[in-house]
């Protein structure tokens, strides 16, 4: 059952799932500081000093906190929007690289000899008095 789950664990996929996964929980903090230190505070400005994340609604006993979930929908757009501009440049590169054409291979010896024979067939008939 070890040597199963070892073969399992170091597949190719579950390794590069694994980094995705790493990167992906860094890029969340990055995205994450990006809201709430550079964003919001511009977009508290822009709305006269309001922050959103505190904003909150009492309901009888119960204290509604949608200024919270506001601010984790603007984290999840800006989450989104970051892949998705990151994924369509990958796309934009490996799309350019397929375009490339691929240079043709070099001519085989057959083909070189196939080559030297139909240029010969050329010259003879071309020039009919010269038969070697």
């Amino acid at each position: 059952m070890m040597k199963e789950f070892k073969q399992f664990a170091l597949k190719g996929n579950i390794m590069e799932l694994a980094i995705g996964v790493i990167i992906g929980g860094a890029f969340g903090k990055i995205v994450a500081s990006l809201v709430n230190d550079l964003l919001m505070p511009l977009l508290g400005l822009l709305l006269g000093g309001l922050d959103v994340s505190a904003l909150h609604f009492k309901f009888g006993g119960a204290e509604l906190k949608y200024g919270a979930f506001l601010q984790t929908v603007i984290d999840f757009v800006i989450v989104a929007f970051s892949i998705f501009m990151f994924i369509k440049g990958l796309s934009l590169l490996k799309r350019k690289e397929e375009e490339k054409p691929a240079a043709p291979p070099a001519p085989s010896k057959e083909e070189q000899l196939l080559a030297e024979i139909r240029d010969l067939l050329k010259e003879q008939r071309q020039d009919p008095g010269n038969r070697s």
